[in-house]
Formats: C-alpha cells, structure tokens, sequence
C-alpha cells in the first residue's frame, strides 16, 4: 500500500469578503437629487404663501359679506367691494370711480359670463342713493353680484383709465 502523502499545510487566513458599500457617502447624483427638491419645495412653498397674502382680501370680504345679508346694508356692500379693489388697485384710481364708471371697473375684471353690474345698474343705483331699501328679490341679485365678484375677480392688469369729466 502506497503511503499517503500529506501535504504540508500552510498557516493562511481565511477569505474575508469587503464590507458592502455604505449610504454614505452619497454619489454626486444624490446631491442634486436632494438640491432639485430642496428647490422645488422652497417654490412651491413661496407660492403658496404669496397666493394666500394675495388673496387674504378676498377670504376678509367674504367673512364681512355674509354679515351684510339685509337690504338696509346695501352701502357697505358698495363699500365693501371699494375696499377690496382698493387692496389690488391703486386709491387714487378706484376712489375716483363713480356711478357707471364704477359698474363697469367691477364688470371689467369678471369674465363675460360672470359680468352683471352694468345690466343692475338702474337697481344699483337705486340702492346706493334712495332712502327706501331695495326690495328682497332685487337685493338679492345685487347680492350675489357682489359675492361673485369678491371670489371671482382677476386683477392681472390695471384697466384702461379713460379720461372723461369725472372720472379723474
């Protein structure tokens, strides 16, 4: 019988596998990943609260609105919805509005389907400058022309100021 033969062993270590990739550090991709939205949501936050200062005038006249439901009160909804376009307006241009020029800036910043002062105006007028209130059904009208035109009124760009008598 052949003798077996051994080998001499040798005094190795054993195989150690390298550590597996840690999260940090990040690779450059990760970077802008996190920077484009640490960007987006800066913006998406300014806007957000520009659009809440912008319309903080609004959300006001409409809490002050549902206060004025009664024909007596008629002139401080007029007064009301001077107040809310003086808020997005200059003072010196909307307080100098009057009468139909009046009617016509507020039916100017509706769209087509939403415009009404004009077409109220006679029963507006009546309101403003009679000394018996308007009747329920045309106050109500009158009411909800101005509610429409707190919530839906866009003021991007100032209206052509005419130069007529009286409307300096």
């Amino acid at each position: 019988m052949a003798e077996a033969t051994t080998l001499p062993t040798l005094p190795l270590a054993d195989i150690h596998l390298p550590d597996a990739p840690g999260v940090w550090p990040l690779a450059w991709g990760w970077w802008v990943a996190i920077l484009l939205a640490v960007i987006l949501i800066t913006y998406l936050v300014l806007v957000f609260r520009k659009h809440q200062s912008y319309s903080l005038a609004r959300r006001e006249a409409l809490q002050q609105l549902t206060c004025l439901k009664s024909p007596e009160s008629f002139n401080q909804i007029n007064l009301l919805l001077r107040q809310v376009a003086m808020s997005y307006h200059s003072r010196e241009y909307v307080a100098g509005l009057t009468g139909q020029s009046w009617l016509s800036f507020l039916d100017q910043h509706l769209a087509p389907k939403d415009q009404g002062f004009t077409r109220l105006s006679e029963i507006w007028q009546k309101g403003l400058f009679s000394p018996v209130p308007l009747e329920k059904e045309q106050f109500a009208m009158c009411y909800q022309q101005a509610r429409k035109w707190i919530r839906k009124a866009k003021f991007h760009t100032l209206p052509e100021v005419s130069k007529e008598p009286g409307n300096v």
